[in-house]
C-alpha cells in the first residue's frame, strides 16, 4: 500500500510540477527513482512561486538560499540537492558558476563571481567565472571568490576562503586564504 501511495504521489507531482518548473530539471536521481525531489518541489513552491522568493528560477530552490541569475549557473539535475541546503549564496548576476557533476555544496557557502570596486563601492569589478570540477566537496561556511577553478576531486575545508585556483584537483584545501593541506590519489586516500 505504501509503495502505491508513493507512486501516486510521484505521478501527481510530475504532472503538477511540469507546469511550475522547467521539465529539464525534474529528472535525475532525485526525481526518477525517488520521491525526495518531488518533496523539494512541494516545499519550495509556496516560498518560490507564490510568495516570490527566487520566483524566476526554473528549478526548485530552497527559500533559504539566494541565487543571482539562474541562467549563469550550470549544473547537473542529479545535483539538485545543492540548492536545498540553507544559507548558500550563488552570486551569478554577471559571471557564470559551473558546478561539476557529483559535487556537494554544504550549507552557508558563498560562490562570489564579482566583488565591489575598491574606492567606489557602488560599482563592481568585472565578473569572473567560477568552475568547480566533478566530485568536489565544498565545506560549510566556505567562500569561493571570483575567477576560481577547482579541479576534479577537490575538498574545501569548512570555513575556508578560496582566493585562487587549484586546477590539478584531488587535494584537500583549507584556510584563509586556502592552501593545499594534502594531495589525494584517485581513491581519495593519501
Amino acid at each position: 500500500m505504501k509503495n502505491i501511495l508513493i507512486k501516486l504521489f510521484i505521478v501527481i507531482s510530475r504532472i503538477i510540477m511540469s507546469f511550475v518548473y522547467d521539465k529539464k530539471y525534474l529528472k535525475g536521481r532525485w526525481f526518477d527513482n525517488s520521491s525526495k525531489g518531488w518533496r523539494w518541489c512541494w516545499r519550495c513552491i509556496i516560498m518560490q512561486k507564490i510568495i516570490g522568493y527566487n520566483r524566476k528560477i526554473p528549478f526548485p530552490v530552497s527559500h533559504r538560499n539566494n541565487v543571482g541569475d539562474h541562467r549563469n549557473i550550470i549544473f547537473s539535475p542529479n545535483d539538485m540537492n545543492n540548492f536545498q541546503n540553507f544559507g548558500c549564496y550563488y552570486q551569478s548576476f554577471q559571471g557564470k558558476i559551473i558546478i561539476g557533476e557529483g559535487t556537494y555544496i554544504a550549507p552557508n557557502v558563498g560562490l562570489i563571481t564579482q566583488n565591489h570596486k575598491i574606492g567606489d563601492l557602488e560599482k563592481h569589478e568585472e565578473a569572473k567565472e567560477i568552475t568547480i570540477g566533478k566530485g568536489c566537496w565544498i565545506g560549510m561556511n566556505s567562500t569561493i571568490l571570483p575567477g576560481t577553478y577547482l579541479g576534479e576531486g577537490t575538498i574545501v575545508g569548512a570555513g575556508s576562503v578560496v582566493t585562487k585556483s587549484f586546477p590539478d584537483g584531488h587535494c584537500i584545501i583549507a584556510g584563509n586564504p586556502a592552501k593545499i593541506l594534502r594531495r589525494l590519489d584517485l581513491n581519495g586516500k593519501k
